[in-house]
C-alpha cells in the first residue's frame, strides 16, 4: 500500500514528504521556467503536497509570486491529484518580513490567494504567524469566517506555541501546525508542540527540515548523518528527512528546493527506511538543544 499520512482530521491524506515553495520566490530565485520544472519534477517523483504562502516573494509589489508559480505548474501537470496549502498573515514592505493578522487583511489576502492559485477553495489555509498587535483570537475568528464562507476547506497554524494551538482549537478544528524543526533544531519537541500534535491528531509540517538556507551546511556535514547516509547509499539530507518521518507519525516534512535534483532527492527520502540501530545512533549523536 502506498505510504500516506493524514493531514490531521481533514480527511485528506498525502505522501509523507511535501514540497516547500519558498526558495523559488525569494532572492536569487530561478527563472519562471526553471521554477515550474522544479515543481513538476517533484510531482513526477511522487510528491503530492505543496506548501506555499502569499508572502513568498521579493516585496509587497511581488505578493503572491509563489502561488502563481504553483498555479502555472499545476496547469501543466497531468498526473495524480495535488493538495496545495498556503498561508496568510505576513506582509513584505520593501522586502521586510512583517506580520499583519488583522481580520480585514486576512480576508483580502484569502481572496488574493484564491485568485493567484486559480482555486475556488483553498484546501489548507494557515496563519503564517501570530501578530502581536492583533488579538490572536481575532485572527482565528477571521479564518473561521473564511471557512464558513467556503473559501477555505481546512485551517492550519504556523510559528505557534502549544497555548496558541489550544486557543485556536477552542474556536476551529486545527488540522496542521507548521513550525521549524530539523535534526539540529529540536525546539518543537522541547516546547511540547509535537507531543501536543500527536495527542490531538494534528499533522506537524516541519519547515526547514534539512536546515533551511542557514543550517543546510550543518546537516550536510554532520558526521552521524553522513555515516547513516553512507550505509544506505543516500545523502545526509535524505537521512534527515527519514529521521523526522521515523520520529513521529504526524510528521510531514516540506523541504524547499530551487533545483529539480533537490526536489527529486527529497522525494526519494520517502523510500528510505532507517533501522532501529540507525535511529539509536542518530538520537545519541544529534544535538538535543
Amino acid at each position: 500500500m502506498e505510504d500516506r499520512r493524514p493531514l490531521g482530521s481533514s480527511g485528506i491524506t498525502v505522501r509523507p514528504v511535501g514540497l516547500g515553495g519558498m526558495p523559488l520566490s525569494l532572492q536569487r530565485r530561478p527563472s519562471t521556467e526553471e521554477s515550474i520544472r522544479v515543481i513538476l519534477a517533484a510531482l513526477d517523483a511522487g510528491i503530492d503536497f505543496i506548501d506555499t504562502a502569499d508572502a513568498y516573494c521579493l516585496d509587497q509589489s511581488d505578493i503572491g509570486h509563489n502561488e502563481r508559480l504553483i498555479a502555472a505548474a499545476l496547469k501543466q501537470w497531468q498526473g495524480h491529484p495535488v493538495v496545495v496549502a498556503t498561508k496568510c498573515g505576513c506582509i513584505r514592505p520593501e522586502g521586510r518580513w512583517e506580520r499583519n493578522g488583522h481580520p480585514d487583511h486576512l480576508r483580502k489576502a484569502c481572496d488574493a490567494s484564491l485568485q493567484a492559485l486559480g482555486l475556488a477553495q483553498i484546501p489548507l489555509y494557515q496563519l503564517h504567524a501570530p501578530d502581536p498587535a492583533v488579538p490572536f483570537t481575532d485572527s482565528i475568528g477571521a479564518l473561521a469566517e473564511l471557512q464558513r464562507a467556503g473559501k477555505i476547506q481546512h485551517i492550519g497554524l504556523s510559528n505557534v506555541s502549544v497555548r496558541q494551538i489550544q486557543q485556536a482549537s477552542a474556536t476551529v478544528p486545527v488540522v496542521s501546525v507548521q513550525n521549524r524543526c530539523n535534526p539540529h533544531d529540536r525546539s518543537a519537541w522541547q516546547q511540547g508542540v509535537i507531543e501536543h500534535c500527536e495527542k490531538n491528531g494534528i499533522a506537524f509540517l516541519p519547515y526547514s527540515p534539512v536546515g533551511g538556507s542557514r543550517g543546510k551546511e550543518l546537516i550536510a556535514h554532520d558526521p552521524a548523518l553522513q555515516a547513516v547516509a553512507a550505509r544506505h547509499e543516500a545523502t545526509p539530507f535524505q537521512v534527515a528527512l527519514a529521521w523526522l518521518l521515523a520520529s513521529s507519525p504526524v510528521m510531514i516534512p516540506i523541504p524547499g528546493a530551487s533545483r529539480a535534483e533537490s526536489a527529486v532527492g527529497s522525494a526519494r527520502a520517502m523510500a528510505l527506511k532507517l533501522t532501529a540501530d540507525d535511529m539509536a545512533a542518530l538520537n545519541q549523536a544529534l544535538p538535543t538543544e
